[in-house]
């Protein structure tokens, strides 16, 4: 992410699992207390990445259930010990089938979890001195949760929303309007200069994909 030298988080990316899912570790400055979101898999070279920046685990986030964004979790959690919060409680069924995807996906370390905080939207979730708003945005996944911390202007969407994309629809329990509502309803009001790391590719900003992107940009929609 960019970063200021006032800005009380900063993030780095890791990609992991054969998927190239994007694992954000996101810390909170002042305390180098950090929290994980969507540890997918290779916990251990995500545990090297907190020791080699001098972090504390105090948190694991997730913004759905699908196997490369969660598969991870169980490990790190046992290993840990800190606390799982979210997805929204309607990506449960997904949970509940981690290890029957991971089987399928060459994944077998995959293990179900249950989180301690299910999330809802308007909920916060804290990070050392620092605070995230959750948004329930559903449509990639029923119960996907997007993180956004205000005064950063930074978003972790997920699945959601990608640089030039968007989130599939085509999964059980997926739907391609309330993917679109969730994007134009939740992310748009956040703001044009908000940066966001997707689930997958390169960052970008709000402002870039309402001009842009094929599928979602204000004059494609105003088209439709």
């Amino acid at each position: 992410m960019s970063e200021t030298a006032s800005s009380p988080i900063r993030a780095l990316i890791a990609p992991v699992t054969p998927l190239a899912q994007n694992c954000t570790i996101v810390w909170c400055v002042k305390t180098m207390k950090a929290a994980i979101i969507d540890p997918g898999g290779e916990v251990p070279r995500l545990l090297g990445a907190l020791a080699a920046h001098g972090l504390t685990l105090e948190k694991i986030w997730i913004t759905h259930g699908h196997l490369d964004h969660a598969g991870g979790t169980a490990d790190l959690k046992a290993i840990t010990g800190v606390p799982i919060e979210g997805p929204h409680r309607d990506d449960a069924f997904w949970i509940d089938q981690m290890e029957e995807s991971g089987a399928k996906w060459g994944m077998p370390e995959a293990k179900c979890f249950t989180p301690d905080r299910w999330l809802e939207d308007g909920d916060t979730v804290t990070l050392g001195e620092t605070s995230f708003e959750v948004y329930h945005c559903p449509g990639h996944t029923p119960g996907h949760v997007v993180f956004f911390h205000r005064e950063a202007r930074f978003a972790q969407v997920g699945d959601v929303l990608f640089q030039g994309s968007i989130g599939r629809t085509d999964f059980p329990r997926g739907n391609f309007q309330q993917l679109i509502d969730s994007i134009t309803g939740k992310l748009w009001p956040l703001g044009d200069d908000v940066a966001f790391v997707s689930g997958h590719g390169p960052m970008s900003r709000f402002g870039i994909e309402r001009r842009t992107n094929g599928y979602v940009a204000d004059d494609v929609l105003a088209g439709d």
